[in-house]
């Protein structure tokens, strides 16, 4: 399950914040998760709680914010929104799209104490 491993990568930068910034707890933490990301929500929310337990953001509330796919498309040279990577461009219907966006998650911000 890569998405233990993604949250190992988002307690590794709370617990370097934390040391730096001086913060002691975390409340919320917000993810932007692009809709190519290949990331099960479900499966995220179970290893945020394990692997948060006994640092900063245990018990911190998990927010993922859905970030749209996008591509751009070759045929009628616009950018468009596409539900999955092999959609045809909604606007002229071509299927030459090369995707520029939604494959990114990141942590939008935290709400500490």
């Amino acid at each position: 399950m890569h998405e233990m491993s993604l949250c190992e990568g988002i307690r590794q930068v709370i617990d370097d914040h934390a040391r730096t910034d001086g913060f002691k707890a975390v409340k919320c933490v917000r993810l932007e998760i692009g809709a190519f990301s290949g990331v099960e929500k479900p499966a995220l929310e179970f290893a945020f709680d394990v692997v948060m337990r006994g640092g900063p953001a245990e018990g911190a509330r998990l927010v993922m914010i859905d970030l749209p796919g996008r591509a751009m498309c070759y045929d009628c040279i616009k950018e468009v929104e596409i539900e999955a990577r092999l959609d045809p461009c909604p606007d002229c219907g071509g299927g030459r799209l090369m995707p520029v966006a939604g494959e990114e998650m990141r942590i939008k911000d935290l709400e500490v104490i």
